[in-house]
This record gives C-alpha cells, sequence and structure tokens, in this order.
C-alpha cells in the first residue's frame, strides 16, 4: 500500500511540471516568431517615420504657403521656419502665428531644412532622413516637398 501512494505521489508531481525538452521547444517556437515578426514590425516603423516627416512637411508647407498670401512673399531663408511663429521684425503685414507652436523637429531629431528662393521649387523644405546625409535609400532618402 505505502509503495503504491508512492508511486501516485511521483506521478502526481510529474503531471504538474514542464521537462526540459518541453521547455526548450517552446523557446525555439517563441525565438522563431520573434525572428519572422521581428523585423517587420521594424520595418513598418521605419515607413511610419517617413509618412509623419511628410505629413509634417504637407503641413509646414500649407503654413508657408498662407503666410505668403498674407505677407506677398515666403520667408527669407535667414528668417526660416521661425517666421511661422513669430513675425519678423520688418513684416507689418504678418498676419500669424501660422503654427501654434515652433516647427517640429524631423522624426529623427533634425531640424528640417527650409530655402528660399528654393533650388528645385518655389521654396524649398526637405528631411535628410535618418542619416541625415543627402540621398539615400528607404529610411535613408530625402524628403522633400518637389
Amino acid at each position: 500500500m505505502i509503495r503504491w501512494q508512492m508511486q501516485m505521489q511521483r506521478q502526481h508531481k510529474a503531471a504538474h511540471g514542464f521537462t526540459l525538452l518541453e521547455l526548450l521547444v517552446v523557446m525555439v517556437i517563441i525565438g522563431l516568431l520573434a525572428a519572422y515578426v521581428g523585423p517587420k514590425y521594424f520595418s513598418q516603423v521605419g515607413r511610419s517615420e517617413v509618412r509623419m516627416a511628410q505629413a509634417q512637411i504637407d503641413a509646414l508647407e500649407k503654413s508657408l504657403h498662407q503666410y505668403r498670401l498674407d505677407v506677398g512673399n515666403y520667408p527669407s531663408t535667414e528668417q526660416g521656419l521661425a517666421s511661422l511663429v513669430t513675425a519678423p521684425n520688418n513684416e507689418p503685414r504678418w498676419q500669424g502665428p501660422y503654427l501654434s507652436k515652433a516647427a517640429p523637429l524631423d522624426p529623427w531629431r533634425k531640424p528640417y531644412v527650409y530655402k528660399y528662393p528654393g533650388d528645385r521649387s518655389e521654396f524649398d523644405l526637405f528631411s535628410f532622413g535618418k542619416d541625415g546625409q543627402p540621398g539615400g535609400e528607404n529610411e535613408n532618402a530625402d524628403i522633400t516637398n518637389w
């Protein structure tokens, strides 16, 4: 009888735990899933940063157009995007602010580049992308208003 009780207790304990092999199999499955899903997730993050930069450039571009309608011309390169928030000293027709707060940084924490007159359009407004260098591909590509 005692032997039978000990055998039942061993079976009972074994039924409550996992073997090392079972744990390793689960860890391998989780690792495979992470290896498959991880790159897809992080590529989406990169694409969303690019889309965010494009949306910010569009919004800044609209504010610059409104500035031009009021003042008669776009702010100079020296005045920059700050003139969308605070009136330039020599501009009596300024009706702003054209932005509720200072111009945002791009998604990679760098300021947008503004140039008037522009080389490629009436004014150039762009970000150099993730790498902060001219040119590039994918996330490193320049995001522009032209």
